[in-house]
C-alpha cells in the first residue's frame, strides 16, 4: 500500500508528505509523535497548580465575548465546576465565540495561568475523549485531525511496515518491546508508562546502533602510516607562532605527534572549551603531517568556519612553504576544478574545507591526517567516508589515515569514553593568559530597556555586539519568538537608529552572508542580529555584548557556544540571556568553565544533545522519530555493544547490529544540519 491509497490524502496533501520527508507508510509511522496531551484525568479548578496542564470539565456561566482589536481578536467565557471558576480566552479564534454558546458543557485542556489574581486558560483546546492523545510535529498543507486519521490507517500494517530491527537475544536480555509494539504504543498509547516503554526501547536502538559504529571503526586501527616525526618538530612549530602556546597545547601537540609515529593509525579526539586554542594544535597537527610528506584535510561543519580556518592559517602555511587550500561546496565549475586537481596532484599538503571534502570526485595524493572540527556536527559515517579517502593496501596490509576529531562542546570525560569507545583524548584545560571571563545575566522582560542602555554605551565607546535571536521569520504557528529579521528593523528604527545594525541567518545567500560577516569583523557593523549561524567560526575580538534573545529555548552547551563569540579581546565583556530565570540559565551566571557547563547540561538534559543526535531535547530515530535516553541507558547500550562484539557465541547478533548500525548512521548524518 502507497501514501497515494490512503483515504483524504490527495495531490496536495501528498506533496506536503513529501515535503516533510514522510515519503512511504513506513516513513508516517516512524515520524511519531513530538509529545502528548494527557486528557485522561480530569481536574477541578480547586486542585489546578499554575503552570501545570490539565484537564477540565466545565460549565459555561455566561455568553462568550468577542472583542476586535484592528485585525486581531480576542474570544473571553467565564466557565466553572463544583469548585470554582476561571476565564479562558482564545487569541485570533473568533469561531470561538460562536462554538461555545452552542454548549453549556465543555472539556477544555491547557495551561493554567492567573490573571489579576484569577486563574485562566489562554488558546486552551476542546477536547471530546478522555485519553492520552497524540501531538504531531505540524506539516504545512496537513491539518492535524487528517494526520491522526491517515496514521491510523497506516497502522493496521504496522507488522508489515516495521519489522523488527534487533536480535529477539538483545530484547529478551534488555528487557525491551517489539518494534511494532512500540510503533502501536507511540501513535495510540493507553498510558504515558506504555509511551515511556517504547521510547526507551527506541531510545536503546539509537545508543546501541551508535555504540556498534563507533566499535567499528576499530577495524581501522590496525595499521597507519607511521610518519618521521621527532621532538624538535613540534618545538620548531611553536617557535614559529606568533604566540607563547599553554602548557596543555603544547602538550597536546606532543600527544598527537607521538600517535603519528606510530605504525597504529591515531583515533584521537581534543576537547576544549571556548577559545582554548584548539586550532593553533591543529594547525600543528597538520604542519607535522606535511613535513613528513603526508596530507592533511580539516573538515569544518560550515562555510564559515572553513573559510575563516583558511584565512587564519593560509599565511603561515605560506610562510612555511606549505601548499594550503580551500574546497567548498558551492564554488564556480573553474575554481572547483582547480581545488581538486591541486588535492590529487598534491600541491596542496593542507586541505580545508566543508563535508564536500568527501565528495566522490575528490581524490588525494597522500591524504595520512583526517581532522573533524566540531565533531558533534558530524556522524559517523561522515567521519569513516573522509577516512576512507586515505585508505589503501587490501586485507592485513590495508592502512588508514589518522583521524583527529575537535569538539569546543565540552563533553564530561566519562560520557567521552562511552560515546567514542576506545578514542584517545587530549583535554586544553587552559586558556590563554589574558582572558577575562564573560560576566553572564538574566534579563528579564521589564528589564530591557535597561539592557538597550547599557548596549548604547559600549557602543559608543567603540564596542560591538551581537544579538541572537531564535527564528529568522515571524511564525503565527509558534509562541511569540524573537525573529531575527523584523527585529532587526525594529531596533534600526527605534533603539539603535544611531548605529548600524546588520543581519545573517543560516538560509541567507552565501556571499551575502560573508559580506555581512567580514563588516561586522571590518568595524564597519556594530549590532550583528544573527540567528545560531554564528553559533560557530566568527571571532571578532572587538565585540564585548552577546544578547541571547528567548535564552530558555537553548540547550546549556549552545548558549555557552554563543556566550563564546565574546571575550576574545582584553576587554570586560557581557552575556545577557533575555528570559524568566530558571535552574539551566543561573547555571550558565555562575561558571564559564565548559566542561562544569556539560555536566550541568547531561544532568538536566540527557545525553541526546552531546551524542549529537537531538534538536531542541529531542533525540532523532529513524526517519526522523522522537525518544529520550538518560545516561543509564547509555551505559547499558554500550556495555550490550562491547558485549556482542566480544563474545563469539553473540556473533550472529553482532552481525545483524552492525549492519543495522551502518545503515542507520548513514540516515542519521543526513539529519544533521551542516549548511
Amino acid at each position: 500500500m502507497e501514501l497515494a491509497q490512503l483515504h483524504g490524502i490527495g495531490k496536495n496533501r501528498l506533496q506536503a508528505l513529501h515535503a516533510a520527508g514522510i515519503n512511504s507508510l513506513r516513513d508516517l509511522l516512524y515520524a511519531v509523535p513530538v509529545k502528548y496531551k494527557d486528557t485522561s484525568a480530569v481536574s477541578t479548578v480547586a486542585q489546578a497548580l499554575e503552570g501545570e496542564r490539565c484537564t477540565f470539565e466545565l460549565v459555561r456561566e455566561q455568553e462568550a465575548k468577542l472583542s476586535r482589536f484592528g485585525k486581531k481578536s480576542r474570544v473571553t467565557c467565564v466557565l466553572s465546576d463544583d469548585t470554582g471558576a476561571l476565564t479562558a480566552c482564545w487569541f485570533n479564534q473568533p469561531w470561538m465565540r460562536e462554538n461555545l454558546n452552542k454548549v453549556t458543557r465543555i472539556r477544555l485542556y491547557g495551561v493554567v495561568s492567573s490573571h489579576a489574581g484569577k486563574k485562566q486558560l489562554i488558546n486552551p483546546s476542546v477536547e471530546k475523549e478522555l485519553a492520552i492523545l497524540p501531538v504531531y510535529r505540524p506539516i504545512d498543507g496537513l491539518p492535524h485531525r487528517v494526520h491522526e486519521d491517515i496514521v491510523a490507517q497506516a497502522l493496521a500494517y504496522v507488522d508489515v511496515l516495521c519489522p523488527e530491527t534487533l536480535p529477539e537475544g538483545v530484547i529478551r536480555r534488555h528487557d525491551l518491546c517489539s518494534g511494532a509494539e512500540c510503533i502501536r504504543a507511540l501513535h495510540r498509547p493507553s498510558s504515558m508508562e506504555e509511551v515511556a516503554r517504547a521510547q526507551r526501547r527506541f531510545a536503546f536502538e539509537q545508543m546501541l546502533l551508535y555504540q556498534a559504529a563507533v566499535l567499528g571503526l576499530k577495524e581501522l586501527r590496525r595499521r597507519g602510516y607511521a610518519m618521521e616525526i621527532g621532538a624538535a618538530d613540534t618545538a620548531l612549530f611553536w617557535q614559529n607562532m606568533p604566540f607563547q602556546p599553554t602548557a596543555a597545547q603544547r602538550r597536546t601537540l606532543r600527544e598527537i605527534a607521538d600517535d603519528l609515529a606510530r605504525p597504529a593509525a591515531m583515533v584521537r579526539m581534543v576537547q576544549g572549551d571556548v577559545g582554548c586554542g584548539k586550532t593553533a594544535v591543529a594547525l600543528g597537527a597538520m604542519v607535522l603531517c606535511a613535513k613528513a610528506g603526508y596530507q592533511s584535510a580539516l573538515m569544518a561543519p560550515t562555510e564559515i568556519l572553513a573559510r575563516q580556518h583558511y584565512e587564519n592559517l593560509r599565511v603561515f602555511c605560506e610562510k612555511q612553504g606549505i601548499g594550503c587550500g580551500l574546497l567548498l561546496g558551492g564554488m564556480p565549475v573553474r575554481e572547483r576544478r582547480a581545488a581538486l586537481e591541486n588535492i590529487a596532484s598534491g600541491r596542496w599538503q593542507i586541505v580545508i574545507g566543508t563535508h564536500a571534502l568527501i565528495g566522490q570526485q575528490v581524490t588525494y595524493a597522500r591524504l595520512g591526517l583526517c581532522i573533524t572540527d566540531e565533531q558533534h556536527r558530524f556522524g559517523v559515517a561522515q567521519r569513516t567516508a573522509l577516512i576512507n579517502k586515505g585508505v589503501s593496501g587490501q586485507g592485513e596490509d590495508i592502512c588508514a589515515p589518522h583521524l583527529l576529531v575537535m569538539s569546543a562542546t565540552p563533553i564530561p570525560r566519562t560520557l567521552a569514553l562511552v560515546m567514542f569507545g576506545d578514542l584517545d583524548i587530549s583535554i586544553i584545560d587552559e586558556l590563554p593568559p589574558g582572558r577575562k571571563p564573560v560576566t553572564t545575566r538574566i534579563v528579564p522582560e521589564e528589564k530591557r530597556q535597561g539592557m538597550y542602555g547599557f548596549l548604547r554605551k559600549e557602543l559608543d565607546e567603540g564596542r560591538q555586539a551581537y544579538i541572537v535571536c531564535p527564528l529568522v521569520e515571524e511564525s503565527e504557528t509558534t509562541d511569540p519568538l524573537k525573529a531575527a529579521k523584523p527585529y532587526a528593523a525594529k531596533l534600526q528604527a527605534g533603539e539603535l537608529k544611531a548605529y548600524r545594525v546588520g543581519l545573517t541567518y543560516g538560509g541567507q545567500p552565501a556571499a551575502e552572508k560573508q559580506e555581512t560577516l567580514n563588516a561586522f569583523a571590518a568595524g564597519e557593523i556594530q549590532v550583528l542580529v544573527a540567528t545560531t549561524v554564528i553559533e560557530v567560526g566568527v571571532n571578532v575580538p572587538n565585540a564585548s555584548m552577546m544578547m541571547i534573545e528567548d535564552a530558555d529555548r537553548y540547550g546549556l552547551a549552545q548558549l555557552h557556544q554563543l556566550r563564546g563569540r565574546v571575550g576574545r579581546g582584553d576587554q570586560q565583556s557581557w552575556c545577557f540571556l533575555l528570559s524568566k530565570a530558571n535552574e539551566r540559565l543561573r547555571a550558565l551566571t555562575q561558571t564559564n568553565d565548559g566542561f562544569e557547563i556539560a555536566r550541568k547540561d547531561l544532568e538536566l538534559r540527557g545525553p541526546g544533545e552531546l551524542l549529537g543526535t537531538r534538536q531542541h531535547g529531542e533525540a532523532l530515530l529513524p526517519g526522523g522519530a522522537v525518544a529520550f535516553g538518560s545516561m543509564e541507558l547509555l551505559y547499558e547500550a554500550a556495555g550490550c555493544a562491547q558485549e556482542l562484539q566480544a563474545k563469539p557465541e553473540l556473533d550472529e547478533e553482532w552481525q545483524i547490529v552492525s549492519r543495522a548500525a551502518e545503515k542507520h548512521m548513514t540516515v542519521l548524518d543526513r539529519s544533521i544540519s551542516i549548511s
